[in-house]
């Protein structure tokens, strides 16, 4: 199965595609009723889009889903999964066999016919990548132990091949959509539809899959789900750990940045969510950690890009030469390259400059 993923993942597969033949080969060997594959932003742990969803939840369940996921306690939580020692489990197991202590469950899962569930982050170099969940329903055998140590030790295998899908995002030229600049702002209401939205807000909502009066996209649910959640934090006196806000690559290959912010007070407050075009700084981490290059790596190259001998790259970082050209070593074998005129090419003429040169380098 691990060799089947690693194929999978060199495919050049976008992430709608890898997810789906990931699960068939998944559930050669675990099956399931039901299967659910998410992309998360590694620096948030926020989802960022549904790449997958078969015979799982209905759609108008997803809302309640993710405010569940995002701001309420339950039970293996993918965020509490990604920062685990073993980023798979399973609910029967996680509840002591008693599957209604999960709200998930109760309120979701069983009236929809679901016994149990196994879920794992898919976690890897930079993070983690997304995330999967399995459904069985009821009066089927329940995911043991080792189904969820099989989905654990794939989770590296896993994040590799969503890591690919993020560095073909990132390498698709967006020049059709260059003209594309204006920030869009909508309104949610408490039950998270659309309120009020502006024209550009539609266009990117359009790009980021909304289709007529389906739900919106899961990245807009998350963002707002954790403005909300950073605000019930600050009244209890609870310091909020980020920001709400989430980068997500939209359809045409442009990336976006999306912020929330709640407006007013009470449960009947709406939420504020804007999108615009990515920033290259902000960009920057994410094309970095999924090439799994190191801050001091990420340095290194920027100046090799700029055409400065080893020498002068000791001298600007403050290094020896011996410990350069170690650096110049793992970003050749991280980026499968032999030259560093490769490196330019592969990062600079590929991903464009601007986009991984986030500031002057690190010292």
């Amino acid at each position: 199965m691990r060799e089947d993923l690693i194929e999978i993942g060199h495919r050049g597969l976008d992430a709608e595609a890898f997810s789906r033949a990931a699960a068939r080969a998944i559930r050669r060997r675990v099956p399931f009723d039901g299967v659910c594959v998410l992309t998360l932003d590694p620096a948030t742990l926020l989802p960022t889009a549904e790449t997958l969803i078969e015979d799982a939840l209905p759609a108008e369940a997803t809302p309640r889903l993710g405010e569940i996921e995002v701001g309420e306690p339950d039970f293996n939580k993918f965020r509490a999964l990604a920062r685990a020692g073993r980023p798979a489990a399973t609910l029967s197991e996680a509840t002591g066999r008693d599957l209604d202590r999960s709200r998930r469950h109760r309120e979701l899962m069983r009236p929809h016919g679901f016994d149990d569930e196994l879920r794992a982050a898919i976690v890897g170099p930079g993070g983690a990548w997304g995330a999967i969940a399995l459904q069985r329903g009821a009066g089927e055998r329940r995911f043991d132990r080792d189904d969820a140590d099989l989905l654990a030790s794939l989770s590296p295998v896993l994040a590799e091949g969503l890591r690919q899908t993020v560095l073909l995002a990132a390498a698709t030229n967006a020049e059709d959509a260059a003209g594309d600049t204006e920030v869009g702002m909508l309104l949610l209401a408490a039950d998270g539809s659309v309120a009020e939205a502006d024209g550009n807000a539609w266009h990117w909502l359009a790009d980021l899959g909304l289709t007529g009066s389906g739900p919106v996209p899961v990245a807009v649910r998350a963002v707002a789900g954790q403005a909300r959640r950073l605000i019930s934090a600050a009244v209890v006196g609870d310091a909020p750990r980020q920001a709400a806000s989430v980068r997500v690559p939209a359809r045409s290959g442009r990336w976006l940045t999306l912020r929330g912010s709640v407006l007013g007070d009470g449960e009947r407050a709406r939420t504020a969510v804007t999108i615009e075009p990515a920033a290259a700084t902000q960009l920057a981490p994410l094309i970095a950690a999924a090439y799994g290059l190191t801050d001091r790596e990420r340095a290194v190259t920027e100046l090799v890009a700029q055409g400065r001998s080893t020498n002068e790259i000791a001298l600007r970082l403050h290094l020896s030469t011996y410990t350069v050209q170690d650096h110049l070593k793992a970003v050749f074998e991280k980026l499968g390259v032999g030259s560093r005129g490769e490196v330019v090419a592969q990062l600079f003429f590929r991903h464009y400059a601007p986009r991984l040169a986030a500031g002057p380098p690190h010292r």
